[in-house]
């Protein structure tokens, strides 16, 4: 790919996406965007950035933006955020809460808001109202949480008892999947979202914010910004959930820090 073009490349993405490619990521961005041409029979880097361009549908944005984000996250990935997820949601439910609100906002193909709606269940004596909103920015991955079918493999870090209570085995002629419950799939509300554009479509109050892995993608001030709208929408007593490798430390918030990784609106 032409060194300009590359650039071009990397602009456009971070004012769609706010991620940042940095110049060793010029390997990446050439199999990703590779995989665009191939299906449009595209040959050349610069004729597909004029195709990009000239989409005035934005269809075609959305598409590269599938390609480039990555979505790499498991069943119960960064399992010590759940165990204390539990007692917390049971404090909740002994106060006399009834009504929970979870944003997933890196939902990826939907291990992570699935295991938060399974540790819901498993923490509360009775779902009266319990809704977890799943957000991403890439429409591929959101099929597939809807679609909310797993195989074998995947499953493997569910424990055996809650992977049959909420999972459906299915065999098929590839091999054996796992598919949510309705009880799961129930709770569930995927959309697609750009952290990046504030501000953002929900109106809060929020009791539980699971961001995590994602803000690494940006610069200090888009975490700023996308840090700003979160504690706006998180109710006072709410917690926020960031990956094991982030950290709010340098940003200017008015989150507590609970233990690494985790945070909580003052109340």
């Amino acid at each position: 790919m032409d060194p300009k073009i590359f650039q071009q490349f990397r602009k456009i993405i971070k004012k769609h996406s706010g991620i940042e490619l940095t110049e060793n990521k010029e390997a990446l961005l050439t199999a990703r965007v590779g995989k665009r041409m191939r299906k449009l029979d595209i040959s050349e880097y610069k004729a597909y950035l004029k195709f990009l361009l000239d989409d005035k549908s934005g269809k075609e944005m959305v598409a590269l933006l599938d390609v480039i984000s990555t979505n790499v996250t498991s069943f119960y990935r960064e399992a010590v955020h759940f165990e204390f997820l539990k007692p917390i949601l049971q404090e909740w439910e002994n106060q006399g809460k009834t009504r929970y609100r979870v944003w997933c906002a890196a939902a990826s193909s939907g291990e992570e808001p699935f295991t938060i709606a399974i540790t819901m269940q498993e923490s509360l004596n009775k779902m009266v109202d319990g809704k977890i909103l799943a957000t991403d920015i890439s429409t591929i991955v959101l099929d597939k949480c809807r679609v909310a079918v797993y195989d074998e493999k995947k499953t493997e870090p569910i424990p055996n008892g809650l992977r049959n209570r909420y999972f459906d085995k299915i065999k098929t002629d590839e091999g054996t999947v796992y598919e949510a419950k309705k009880v799961l799939k129930d709770m569930m509300l995927f959309k697609r979202l750009n952290l990046t554009v504030q501000p953002y479509p929900m109106k809060g109050p929020l009791d539980i914010i699971f961001c995590r892995n994602v803000m690494i993608y940006f610069n200090g001030d888009t975490r700023q910004k996308i840090i700003n709208e979160m504690y706006k929408l998180l109710k006072p007593g709410g917690y926020l959930f960031v990956g094991h490798s982030e950290s709010l430390t340098g940003l200017d918030t008015g989150f507590q820090i609970v233990k690494p990784s985790i945070y909580s609106k003052p109340e």
